[in-house]
């Protein structure tokens, strides 16, 4: 059974992402936690001394975030009702990255699926703040699913790679489990900005195609276009269903939640995205 971590803030945002993921394991045996965090207006003594299971005085940021996660269970039932996935809901006095790395010591979750807004008309944020933060901190995979995108069978997944390190194999189970699941045709993407490949990325290319072996991925090379202006261009040309991403320190994905290079690139996520933290350094 997988265990999946759905944040909400009860936005048309928060549920879509929801829909999504119950779209997205429909054949799969699944216990959904919803999650909701919330912080008071104003800070009371009473809070600072450990938040409102301490305070003797009624706060109605409990009863909103109880009455909102009682409706989306309600919500859920009513639209999908699936025998294969199970729920439970927690409401938590917390900011909502902390309440997820948290979550992430005590719970064996397999997945986080939550929403983004996406650029901003002034192109001041990537995948929107709370998204951002929880990539950067999570060791957990994310699937960020853009605002207003339904969910459609998928049929390829794009796995972009600079060939400049060798993965973990525990990195790579779920992009094998994903390709199995949805019988997507899964696809290596490496962008040649101007160099061939040295040594060192020729032996991580030939780790992932052994590894890969029983799937029989296309790897492609793309020359002559910059990232990541080429593999938004892939992913429109190619229709692609699932973009992945590997996250480390200082790797390109890294770089596209600067501001500056936003700004300047004006890169946003058309389809679902998948952020698998890396264990290898």
């Amino acid at each position: 059974m997988k265990h999946i971590l759905l944040p909400t803030d009860f936005s048309n945002n928060a549920w879509n992402a929801i829909c999504y993921a119950l779209e997205f394991f429909k054949t799969e045996k699944c216990e959904f936690q919803i999650l909701h965090t919330y912080t008071p207006t104003f800070y009371r003594m009473d809070y600072l001394m450990g938040g409102p299971t301490f305070s003797a005085i009624p706060d109605k940021g409990v009863e909103i975030a109880q009455a909102g996660l009682d409706k989306t269970l309600v919500d859920i039932k009513l639209k999908f009702n699936n025998p294969k996935h199970t729920f439970k809901t927690l409401s938590a006095f917390n900011t909502l990255t902390n309440e997820i790395l948290e979550l992430s010591e005590t719970k064996d979750f397999d997945l986080i699926v939550m929403g983004t807004q996406g650029a901003t008309g002034a192109k001041e944020i990537f995948l929107g703040t709370n998204t951002v933060h929880v990539i950067r901190k999570s060791k957990i995979p994310i699937l960020v699913v853009p605002v207003g995108y339904e969910f459609k069978e998928i049929n390829s997944i794009i796995f972009p790679t600079d060939y400049e390190q060798l993965y973990h194999d525990k990195d790579l189970k779920l992009l094998i489990n994903l390709s199995n699941t949805h019988k997507a045709k899964l696809t290596i993407l490496h962008v040649k900005e101007e160099y061939d490949l040295v040594d060192e990325q020729k032996v991580n290319k030939k780790a992932l195609m052994d590894y890969f072996i029983n799937i029989n991925p296309d790897f492609v090379e793309e020359r002559g276009k910059l990232m990541p202006e080429a593999i938004r261009t892939y992913i429109e040309e190619h229709q692609s269903g699932l973009l992945v991403m590997m996250s480390r320190k200082h790797s390109f994905l890294e770089r596209l939640t600067v501001k500056s290079n936003v700004d300047f690139i004006g890169y946003h996520t058309t389809i679902p995205f998948l952020v698998i933290p890396q264990t290898s350094e």
